[in-house]
């Protein structure tokens, strides 16, 4: 029987969310784990099911774990596989960071095509492309990748599209190799930075992330390391969406606002006052909510794709139409039929959709079909009237950390069921 969250909207939040570590800065941590062959210890390691996942693929490829009160320490000395099965790959579409670092340590790797949230096509071919260029030999078949290498071939590697998990996996590839990587349009993100803080703490020489240009001179060998994880950008606009559609007062500790800005310009906007200090954001929400005139997901330091779902969910509340130009994934629009159901107004055009405010939402039972539109529906219940039940919790789960009890001291009336 799969876990539901049952939420009686209509109750203002108020009080302090501690954000968690980020889901996306630790997931490429733990596949750098396999490296050094040593000691590795990860503070502010958020307890998130894709997090477990990534647990699970490195003791299967034989590296010793253990995690307590939010620090994993993970021994990749023992590490000898180099085999993925299917059923760990599908477990989050992330899996195929692993390939990376595990080609960098053995010169080989087999995978099965990743799973997790259906956006659309996630097509891997920019890794796949950056690996053969450092030197990689793959064959694709039977829904498996099989890379093999004598030695990494440093090169200059142009991606035709920031994406950041290629730029990361070419990082982890590229960290071991005898020479020079030098990635050009690489992805600018926070997370991005975390990865290169984590590596060169380790002994890799990589300088540039953060700007469109990163160089990897690599090192023969990579020695034992300790990081602490910067705080969830995405976790933290999840729950200042919360607030807007909810009402009242929050205040965010653990966070990095310059992570923030782009979300932060939009909530101005909205009509919510904003207060920021080193490590805090207070949200004050406006009584009722302007529309924002256009919402555009680009790579950072854009607007970020994964806060576009719960974003959209409070500005159904909204005066006003605003519009939402989707530029990341093709099939980020799932949660729209949902909040529909609770009495949203949203049409959706191709990668566009119009989000004309209404002046209620209503319960109803809806279903997470991916991890933020999961968080969306949330958004959109803790400001309905009357009870949801979500259903597929598990999405959810995938992306944040005790999410309910997070949400329940702040005042919402939420339990799992």
């Amino acid at each position: 029987m799969m876990d539901k969250l049952v939420i009686e909207g209509s109750h203002q939040l108020e009080g302090e969310v501690c954000v968690h570590g980020a889901k996306n800065a630790v997931l490429p941590i733990l596949a750098a784990t396999i490296l050094n062959g040593g000691k590795n210890v990860i503070h502010s390691c958020p307890d998130l099911k894709d997090v477990r996942a990534s647990v699970n693929i490195l003791k299967h490829l034989g590296c010793e774990v253990e995690m307590q009160d939010g620090t994993l320490v993970i021994n990749s000395s023992g590490a000898c596989g180099f085999e993925i099965p299917e059923r760990l790959m599908h477990e989050m579409r992330s899996s195929v960071i692993f390939l990376g670092a595990i080609i960098a340590r053995f010169g080989k790797a087999i995978a099965a095509l990743p799973g997790g949230c259906e956006l659309g096509p996630r097509p891997i071919d920019l890794h796949l492309s950056a690996f053969r260029q450092l030197g990689v030999d793959i064959e694709e078949e039977h829904g498996y990748i099989k890379c093999s290498c004598d030695r990494i071939v440093p090169t200059a590697i142009h991606l035709d599209f920031p994406s950041v998990g290629a730029t990361e996996n070419i990082m982890l590839v590229a960290a071991l190799a005898q020479g020079t990587t030098i990635i050009t349009n690489a992805a600018k993100e926070p997370e991005i930075e975390d990865l290169q803080k984590y590596l060169n703490s380790m002994g890799a020489k990589i300088a540039g992330a953060g700007t469109s240009v990163i160089q990897i001179e690599g090192v023969k060998k990579l020695g034992d390391v300790e990081h602490s994880v910067i705080p969830d950008r995405i976790a933290a606009a999840t729950y200042l969406s919360c607030s807007a559609a909810a009402g009242g007062t929050i205040e965010l500790k653990n966070v990095i606002p310059s992570h923030m800005e782009a979300f932060l310009s939009v909530a101005e906007q909205y009509g919510a006052k904003i207060y920021v200090s080193d490590e805090r954001i207070v949200h004050v929400a406006p009584k009722k909510l302007e529309a924002v005139k256009i919402v555009r997901t680009l790579p950072y330091p854009g607007f970020p794709t994964d806060a576009q779902s719960p974003l959209m969910a409070a500005l159904t509340l909204a005066r006003g139409a605003s519009i939402f130009v989707e530029n990341i994934f093709e099939s980020r629009y799932k949660h729209v039929y949902e909040l529909c159901r609770m009495g949203a107004d949203i049409t959706v055009d191709g990668r566009t959709a119009v989000v004309r405010g209404v002046n209620e939402l209503s319960g109803a039972n809806v279903c997470a079909m991916d991890l933020r539109g999961g968080a969306a529906l949330a958004v959109a219940a803790l400001a309905a009237n009357g009870r949801t039940v979500i259903s597929n919790v598990y999405h959810i789960d995938r992306g944040y950390e005790n999410f309910e009890k997070t949400l329940k001291a702040l005042g919402a009336k939420i339990t799992r069921q």
